[in-house]
């Protein structure tokens, strides 16, 4: 059966690349409520530790240092599985716009220009996120 130059590609790719586990993987601990416990444990326990501090303002830096270096790699980390979730996503919106298109082209029995304008817009609308 030969490839049509209209249809869409959606690449598969069978082994994913070590990051993209690991950032998964970490998408999916910090979304439990288990990280959510183990987060409040540590402000708790942080709390009273200002009377080993011999300064308040020490006392503030290391837990806004803390925070600051854990949001800074839970951004990077979610940021990639956010980013390979939409490339899924558009690829499914793609395949399922092509395939509509198809069912299209073989209803074109009715009114074929009209028809011929709705399937123009539909294969127009493939791939348009990446135009943006």
């Amino acid at each position: 059966m030969a490839v049509s130059e209209r249809e869409v590609k959606v690449p598969r790719h069978p082994r994913r690349a070590a990051f993209d586990r690991f950032a998964e993987t970490a998408a999916r601990f910090v979304s439990r409520g288990f990280f959510f416990t183990a987060c409040l444990l540590v402000v708790i326990v942080w709390i009273p530790t200002v009377a080993i501090f011999n300064n308040v303002d020490t006392w503030q830096l290391v837990i806004s240092t803390l925070t600051s270096v854990s949001a800074f790699l839970l951004i990077a980390l979610l940021q990639n599985s956010e980013r390979r979730y939409d490339e899924a996503l558009h690829h499914k919106i793609d395949a399922m716009a092509a395939a509509l298109a198809d069912v299209i082209d073989y209803e074109q029995d009715r009114d074929p220009e009209q028809l011929k304008r709705h399937l123009d817009d539909l294969r127009a609308a493939v791939g348009l996120e990446r135009d943006l």
